[in-house]
Order: C-alpha cells, then structure tokens, then sequence
C-alpha cells in the first residue's frame, strides 16, 4: 500500500458509529450487509453515491461512541479506501487498522472539499488535495499500526507471523 487516491465525500465534525452503521443493522457482520446500510443515518444517498477507492474526509472526533467493530468493517466493504480528519475517537482509531482501513490525522482537513481529489502518499506522509494543488503533512502513522495496514489488518497480520 503505497498510495491512494479518490473523489472525497465530506462529513462534520462528532460522527459516531451510530451514524456509520446503525444499531438497528448490527444483527449481522456480514461485510456486503453492513456497507449497504453505511453512513444511512447521515447520509441517506451515500451508499448510492461512493464508489470504490472514495476517501472520506471528516471533522474532529470520527467515530465515537460505541465500540463496536462493525463500523470501520461497514465503511472498508462500502469501498472508503480512507477516512482523513484531525482527530478520531481512540477505539475507532484502532478498531480501523485492526480491519485494515487506513485513517489519517490531519489538522487541515477542513481545507478539503468535497468532490476533491486527494492522493495519500503513505512513504512520504503527504495527503495531496489534486482538486486545489495543496500538499498537506499528516500525522505519522506508528510503525505498528502502519504494518497492520500493509497486512491488510490485524488478523491478516496474524495469519503472516507479521
């Protein structure tokens, strides 16, 4: 995983996992069930909407709330090939490298709009906005964590003797 690049979908600030996969839809864990029902809460079209190798990009706090894992599995099987915001919820945060969807710390993310094309070049650190020729840093991704990506998550990870 060298590089990403996607049309952006914007979000504001505080979605909870609530709002990435609802309650009422956790009776499974299949991946294609979840991501038909992705995002519903805040977005009624956005299933119809992404594409795969979209990038979300969001306000301060994504993904608090619950704990639960299914939302970063919801949002990876929808296609998001990642989520950029300045700042997410602590177990959302791991819960994501755990399933493999690469999230990316960035304090200007407000400077991204939607239907912008951004470039993640994970060797240099750099989130490309295309749309405006802006170049940004993100935060460093620990070692670990970006192993965990490279595995394509924690129990591929596992399954290598990574």
């Amino acid at each position: 995983m060298e590089s990403l690049r996607g049309k952006v979908w914007r979000f504001g600030k505080d979605i909870d996992t609530d709002l990435i996969i609802a309650a009422r839809y956790l009776n499974t864990s299949d991946p294609e069930e979840l991501a038909k029902h992705v995002m519903e809460d805040a977005d009624p079209e956005f299933v119809k909407k992404v594409s795969a190798g979209d990038i979300i990009v969001a306000g301060d706090n994504f993904g608090c709330g619950s704990s639960r894992e299914h939302a970063p599995i919801a949002l990876k099987a929808a296609g998001v090939a990642a989520i950029i915001a300045p700042s997410f919820a602590r177990i959302f945060y791991r819960n994501a490298f755990n399933m493999g969807l690469p999230i990316f710390e960035l304090k200007q993310s407000d400077q991204i709009g939607e239907g912008d094309v951004v470039s993640i070049e994970l060797d240099r650190g750099v989130i490309n906005n295309e749309s405006s020729g802006k170049s940004y840093e993100f935060v460093p991704i620990p070692p670990f964590m970006l192993s965990l990506l490279q595995s394509g998550g924690l129990m591929n990870s596992i399954e290598r003797g990574a």
